[in-house]
């Protein structure tokens, strides 16, 4: 008899450990373990959201009539850890061999490689299928380049899925349409709702199940109304195709006051836990744009999402790790302030984006790099305080997908592995593609003194700071050469303002 384990994001059908499974005599494992629900303090939504899925899965294999051992988290006889309970399962029965689909993250990885010597048993690992390029094809698509840029691996991955092609070319003319998806956000824009599922008494279960495990964790437990199922999933995907994907493009960088959906697909937390699989993703974007009703800039900017930007994290995470975890090219050690986690602040957006996220275990892409990420990186923030609180906060965080954005997009620590510039802005860029600056209490137009918006002067102290590790940045020259033409008083007013600032954080003053 062969044990076959499932992990939390590995729910699939397709999954590589299932491809020749002997229904008459394998046994498969879920397990709720406390080493996964706490090694960052996740968000109370997406334990919840996690933990249900499983279920949900699990069900649906028993129901498959296949042979399931479940383990719940409250169960008395939990270990707590992956590796307690595959013993425990052997040492109740004949197994053979251990088989399971290679884990998403490194620290994982790390410990299961040893198992076999600790279990006295064959350990398979198969290669995780339900991605578009394997690490290995992405380490030879990076042999040999000096700079890894997505947009090169994205048309390669076009070329080799047959992704809006044409015979001579891509579709258009054009492998990028990101220029065509940057508009402001407008008056009289009318955002569908997000997907919303009804908790069943699975679900329901599972939520006083976290309120009682779990009552110190970040987050608000309710609402909820995440998919959970594949059905659920497939349902929400479609629906983002008809109402939302048509202004996706248009409006992917905006953001609205109280509209933390926007136009977006939010299906980053099915996809990276199994429910959904990426072709399937892509190719009915690409339906939609042959039958007409989705405009070229929408679907190509969705795809690139997919077929690109998430491949490409994933191919850096694994050729980089483990040293990437550690890297701390711009030597940033300021603490992680507390409206982190209070969103107690008086910066409106940053208000915004942490109450949501608080809310929802949510936010979408240009809140998360351009106002929460931008704060981070201006401000210096500890680039492992950073990406502990972008793991445990979003639902669709695990290490694979969150340290490279993290740790390569928003904080240019890896110093410029994967990002060609830092992505450091003023409060101007916020104004542009916001209306939050409207109801807070700094002016983004105000560049110094008690009412200039913060991310004003610290930028420029952020730029002036970081002078002898990005003045040769050939995309940073502009900047450098408006640096040197600051006058001293001017320069004095940064740092004046800078320090104030830091300073009322540091005495717990409200920001």
């Amino acid at each position: 008899m062969k044990l076959r384990l499932i992990l939390g994001d590995q729910l699939s059908l397709t999954l590589s450990s299932l491809t020749d499974l002997d229904p008459q005599n394998d046994l498969l494992l879920m397990c709720e373990v406390r080493s996964e629900a706490t090694y960052v303090k996740h968000h109370k939504k997406k334990i919840a959201f996690v933990f249900s899925a499983m279920r949900h899965f699990a069900e649906g294999l028993s129901g498959k009539g296949l042979n399931i051992r479940y383990v719940k988290y409250d169960d008395p006889n939990n270990t707590g850890s992956l590796f307690g309970e595959v013993a425990r399962i052997i040492a109740q029965n004949a197994i053979s061999e251990v088989v399971l689909t290679a884990p998403g993250e490194y620290r994982l990885q790390t410990e299961m490689a040893g198992w076999s010597a600790k279990l006295d048993l064959p350990v398979t690992i198969k290669d995780d299928n339900r991605f578009l390029c394997t690490p290995t094809e992405f380490a030879d698509w990076a042999e040999g380049r000096k700079q890894l840029r997505m947009e090169y691996f994205y048309r390669e991955m076009r070329r080799k899925h047959s992704i809006l092609m044409d015979q001579d070319g891509p579709r258009g003319g054009q492998w990028n349409y990101d220029s065509e998806n940057r508009k402001p956000p407008k008056s009289g824009l009318e955002i569908p709702d997000t997907y919303h599922a009804q908790p069943d008494d699975i679900t329901q279960e599972v939520i006083a199940l976290v309120e009682a495990h779990f009552p110190d964790h970040f987050g608000d437990l309710l609402p909820f109304h995440f998919a959970v199922t594949r059905d659920q999933a497939l349902e929400a995907l479609d629906e983002f195709i008809a109402k939302r994907l048509n202004l996706f493009g248009d409006y992917q960088d905006a953001m609205i006051q109280n509209e933390p959906w926007m136009y977006h697909s939010h299906i980053g937390f099915y996809l990276n836990c199994g429910l959904l699989t990426p072709l399937e993703c892509v190719e009915r974007a690409e339906a939609a744009f042959h039958k007409g009703t989705a405009p070229l800039n929408a679907v190509e900017g969705f795809i690139r999402q997919i077929l690109g930007w998430r491949e490409y994290v994933r191919g850096i995470y694994w050729l980089k790790m483990p040293d990437y975890k550690s890297t701390n090219f711009l030597e940033a050690t300021r603490p992680l302030p507390d409206f982190y986690w209070t969103a107690e602040t008086q910066m409106n957006c940053m208000r915004q984006c942490i109450t949501e996220t608080k809310q929802n275990a949510y936010a979408h892409h240009i809140q998360r790099l351009m106002v929460l990420g931008n704060f981070a990186l201006i401000a210096g923030l500890d680039p492992d305080e950073v990406n502990n609180w972008y793991l445990l906060v979003y639902a669709d965080a695990y290490e694979w997908v969150e340290l490279p954005n993290v740790t390569g997009m928003v904080l240019f620590a890896d110093g410029g592995q994967l990002a060609s510039k830092p992505y450091a802005a003023s409060g101007a860029y916020i104004n542009k593609m916001s209306n939050y600056c409207g109801s807070c209490k700094y002016k983004p137009t105000v560049k110094n003194g008690p009412t200039a918006c913060p991310f004003n002067y610290l930028y420029w102290d952020f730029i002036g700071r970081n002078d002898g590790k990005l003045r040769g940045n050939p995309r940073m020259g502009f900047m450098y050469k408006s640096l040197d033409r600051m006058s001293d008083e001017k320069r004095q007013a940064v740092q004046d303002d800078t320090r104030r600032f830091f300073t009322a954080i540091d005495t717990d003053e409200k920001v």
